[in-house]
């Protein structure tokens, strides 16, 4: 075997083993509000009072958010965003 097809041959190796590997890697992801623990969230909360990761000051504040895996928030009695908003907005109601 040439020096050309053998790098070829392990071009296309390493290629086929990258897609097959991609899928399990590659997981659909959903924001989830209302579980993050204080200083784990994923980015900006709901309120904008803070736009990063990791500010959060309480656990499972409902404008909190994390990723996970998609299908598994409601398991986990997280909120999805529209959900999050109302309830947030209820809270602030009642406060005032």
């Amino acid at each position: 075997m040439n020096q050309r097809a053998m790098i070829a041959a392990a071009a296309a190796s390493l290629l086929s083993t990258m897609l097959v590997a991609t899928p399990a890697v590659a997981q659909d992801k959903e924001k989830c509000y209302g579980i993050a623990k204080a200083g784990q969230n994923d980015c900006a909360n709901l309120s904008g009072s803070h736009s990063c990761a990791g500010q959060s000051k309480v656990n499972d504040d409902v404008t909190e958010w994390k990723y996970v895996a998609k299908g598994t928030c409601a398991g986990m009695k997280g909120l999805t965003a529209d959900a999050a908003k109302a309830k947030a907005k209820t809270m602030t109601d009642k406060k005032s």
